[in-house]
């Protein structure tokens, strides 16, 4: 059973919006078009985007999917009198006709899972670290916050790339210094509260704070408690989720 996210620009539900999908064993969580509703894409195996009324939002969605999240397939799904609209403008790997009954959804949905699964294996083992919204991706050196991707440098990314991968322990400037810049930077500590504050700066309001100070000390990656508990919940005891 694969998960599913779909993106409507109307309240819907599965079964509503595309009636052979009430057929099929997938889980199918449906959200409103928005920048936000995809926050969570990188969780789920396919997004189907419901392209049957506004085919030029839907477009967009589609595009704003595949910058979020390049190896997620995006399938959307429309009338026949879509299908006029439907170009290599849209980032997708297939395409769906509401009228279709449950065997063909359930083979392109099928093929469309195969194929991404064939790329993430022949693109090679990735590790991503998880915790309170923010990705980090050492494969291809990306972090993103809810969703959407931030501009780090390159110490910038192995800085929080450090800190997140282990959830509230406190490390001195000293040993940041040294695990992150290396035994052989002669630079101040100063180098490092530059860099965490850039850092909480790209983090966003939101999320500034899971980069904690600890006066005298030094600073930790602070995982917010509800993170804390969905990690627990899945087996790691660190308020962090590490996928391979």
């Amino acid at each position: 059973m694969a998960r599913l996210l779909m993106l409507s620009p109307q309240a819907t539900t599965p079964g509503a919006a595309l009636p052979a999908l009430e057929f099929l064993s997938h889980h199918i969580t449906v959200r409103p078009f928005s920048s936000a509703a995809l926050r969570d894409v990188d969780d789920v195996d396919l997004l189907l985007i419901d392209a049957r009324t506004d085919l030029t939002g839907a477009r967009n969605v589609a595009r704003l999917a595949r910058q979020t999240a390049e190896t997620t397939p995006v399938v959307p799904f429309v009338t026949e009198g879509g299908l006029a609209a439907m170009s290599s403008e849209w980032p997708i790997v297939d395409f769906l006709l509401v009228s279709a009954g449950p065997t063909e959804i359930s083979a392109r949905l099928r093929i469309a899972l195969e194929r991404a699964a064939t790329v993430a294996q022949l693109a090679g083992p990735t590790t991503q670290l998880r915790a309170s919204g923010v990705t980090v991706d050492e494969s291809t050196y990306t972090a993103k916050v809810n969703g959407q991707p931030m501009n780090l440098t390159y110490k910038e990314f192995e800085l929080l790339k450090f800190l997140v991968a282990a959830p509230g322990r406190v490390f001195t400037r000293e040993e940041l210094l040294h695990r992150v810049w290396g035994y052989d930077y002669y630079g101040g500590t100063r180098t490092v509260d530059v860099h965490v504050r850039r850092l909480r700066a790209k983090l966003g309001s939101d999320h500034e704070q899971l980069i904690g100070t600890v006066r005298n000390v030094g600073y930790r990656f602070a995982p917010r408690e509800g993170q804390r508990a969905e990690a627990l919940a899945t087996g790691t005891d660190d308020g962090v989720t590490v996928e391979s």
